[in-house]
């Protein structure tokens, strides 16, 4: 909706505002005003374009996901670096489905700039194995699949990484 920075700019402003009320006596105001000023600072840090476009992947409405994210018109100036990542990380979920180049630049861009669950970060490189074994670069796959599998310290992807292993040997 606004750009990072502007986000932080009207934070400032309304705090301002606040201790103001707070001079005043106005005691209830300048917490609330506080409060408010507390949210532009977690959309600062939690674009609220990608939470929204997280909550339709959540209920597999790839065309819902794909509506919020396109709302972000220029992801290098309203997004942070991380949730830059994830934006990338999301477009490429979306665009596996139908291109698989395009996917792979996505994973690798998202990797690029960073991610900041663990889980995230291995799902993004068995995703990248996932495309080079479509490929048929078995050595990348093979490097991608152990980096996930080292990555993914609660054995939340064992089985899609046993059975990747599995169709990695048959290549």
């Amino acid at each position: 909706m606004f750009n990072k920075n502007i986000k932080l700019v009207i934070a400032g402003l309304i705090l301002v505002y606040a201790i103001y009320q707070f001079v005043e006596g106005f005691i209830g105001n300048g917490i609330f005003l506080i409060l408010l000023a507390g949210i532009f600072v977690f959309l600062y840090f939690r674009n609220e374009f990608i939470l929204l476009a997280f909550l339709r992947m959540r209920k597999q409405d790839f065309a819902g996901t794909d509506k919020w994210l396109n709302k972000i018109k220029n992801p290098q100036t309203a997004l942070t670096t991380k949730q830059h990542g994830y934006y990338n990380y999301i477009k490429g979920i979306m665009t596996s489905q139908t291109n698989l180049t395009q996917a792979e630049k996505y994973f690798k861009k998202a990797l690029k700039l960073g991610l900041s669950m663990d889980y995230d970060v291995a799902m993004t490189k068995l995703s990248l194995a996932g495309i080079s074994m479509q490929k048929r670069r078995k050595r990348e796959a093979t490097l991608l699949l152990n980096e996930a599998k080292k990555i993914d310290k609660q054995n939340m992807l064992k089985d899609q990484i046993k059975m990747m292993q599995d169709q990695l040997k048959k290549i």
